[in-house]
């Protein structure tokens, strides 16, 4: 009895506020459409209050905080994703090919126009996601499209059971997460509970466990690519780095960074034989790997479809965007229309030279300076992207916490107000709340890059 009294003492408002957490998270699970928008704001809040007060006042419990993550997770588990449609779309992917066809080659839209149901509830399927996603080629990677084909394999004959199939898939991944980035941070002497920034936060729960996007998969593969690479493992590390980018794509942008780890001294040109057939080993094992997956579905149609589809995100979708938005105003005023295809086509062009630059002129011949450069490379593609859906900002938030910034943490709380965007029948952004998501992201970005920065040193 006086073991039981002594937990309680010493749990007892973390209990109180892991309960009250719990059954917000089940409210939102299970009673709020993305319609909700007033309701969805207030218990976002609440819960990341609670949240920030959970990990300060328990950071040395690790055992109780890595229960509650879990916990938290679990009451999703027979929720259909009510912020996101794309799920739809993946149980889709999934059940095409297991009925041997190729899901790159073909839209939803082009069967269901000539009334061709390939696809158990094809019909329902094809609703759900919506025309938008359905008129368009599917642009998920590989191994991405093998956690579809487990939940087909599972759950065949059920949309809730294909939904409960990919949740745990998602959920076992931030198992991996937490034991790889655990001992990434233990090897780089950052507190363990740092983990916490990304595993308790509501917007990851959120968005990744309940409305089921694979970026928790492809971070997973992501941390432990950088913990091999921490302890030498470097062969390794570039085959889990080729499964993340095969999971989604964004890793890609991550590449040229590693320029310098492989560099002992400070002239490329003067480096040993050694160090450049390391680094060329580590960018073709990358490639290879990645060509290996994508070889089941390679045709020169599959080629044309997917790259066109993945270009349609810098040319053609438009969402919660910043630095584009300005541009585009500006071009109203010069040009009287939207110049999304021309400004799609320098945004590129400038991330990559950004890109170049930091992989060439910064140092990250660290770890902590690597994952630094990977944050502040990833952060001023968000900045300058056309689309930037919230659950994009989760590869940031992963990476701040082996960084000493913490605008991503910001971004995570904020980045809500971008679904004011579902609150009308027309979809229409609000252009002042994106001003002022924005306004506070940018504002503690550049305290925090800069001017922090600037008055260091100049004490």
């Amino acid at each position: 009895m006086s073991t039981t009294n002594s937990f309680l003492g010493i749990y007892k408002n973390s209990i109180f506020i892991s309960i009250v957490s719990l059954l917000l998270y089940a409210f939102f699970a299970y009673q709020i459409a993305r319609t909700d928008y007033i309701i969805l704001i207030l218990i976002y809040v609440a819960l990341f209050a609670l949240f920030l007060k959970l990990t300060s006042v328990l950071k040395n419990e690790i055992l109780f905080l890595t229960f509650v993550s879990f916990l938290f997770r679990l009451v999703f588990i027979m929720a259909i994703p009510n912020l996101s449609q794309d799920f739809y779309r993946f149980v889709w992917d999934g059940r095409m090919i297991l009925e041997g066809f190729n899901p790159y080659l073909y839209t939803p839209e082009s069967f269901i126009l000539k009334s061709d149901f390939p696809i158990y509830q094809a019909q329902e399927l094809f609703h759900g996601m919506g025309i938008l996603n359905g008129s368009h080629f599917t642009n998920y990677p590989p191994l991405n499209q093998a956690c579809f084909v487990i939940a087909g394999l599972f759950a065949g004959k059920s949309i809730l059971g294909s939904v409960i199939v990919m949740r745990l898939i998602i959920i076992i991944a931030d198992f991996g997460t937490l034991y790889f980035g655990k001992k990434l941070l233990e090897k780089l002497h950052i507190p363990i509970h740092a983990i916490f920034w990304y595993l308790l936060n509501p917007f990851i729960i959120i968005e990744l466990t309940g409305n089921l996007h694979f970026e928790s998969v492809m971070i997973f593969f992501l941390v432990w690519s950088l913990y091999l690479l921490q302890i030498g493992k470097w062969h390794f590390s570039a085959i889990i780095l080729a499964c993340s980018i095969s999971v989604k794509l964004i890793p890609l942008i991550f590449l040229p960074l590693f320029f310098q780890w492989f560099k002992k001294g400070h002239n490329f040109w003067k480096s040993s034989f050694s160090e450049i057939r390391n680094m060329v080993s580590f960018y073709a094992i990358i490639v290879f790997i990645i060509c290996l997956f994508f070889v089941p579905f390679l045709s020169l149609e599959f080629v044309n479809n997917y790259t066109q589809t993945v270009a349609l995100w810098f040319q053609k979708f438009e969402f919660n965007a910043s630095v584009y938005y300005i541009a585009r105003e500006i071009g109203y005023l010069f040009r009287g229309y939207n110049e999304i295809g021309i400004i799609g086509k320098v945004i590129p062009i400038i991330n990559m030279l950004l890109i170049v630059y930091i992989a060439i002129f910064r140092k990250n011949k660290t770890h902590i300076e690597l994952i630094t450069s990977m944050l502040l490379v990833l952060t001023f593609y968000y900045f300058t992207s056309t689309t930037v859906h919230p659950w994009y900002i989760a590869t940031l938030v992963i990476l701040s916490i082996f960084t000493k910034y913490k605008f991503p943490l910001v971004w995570s709380f904020v980045g809500i107000l971008s679904y004011l965007a579902y609150a009308n029948s027309n979809n229409t952004e609000n252009l002042y709340v994106i001003g002022l998501e924005y306004l506070i992201i940018y504002s503690v970005f550049i305290w925090e890059v800069f001017i922090k920065k600037a008055t260091k040193m100049a004490a």
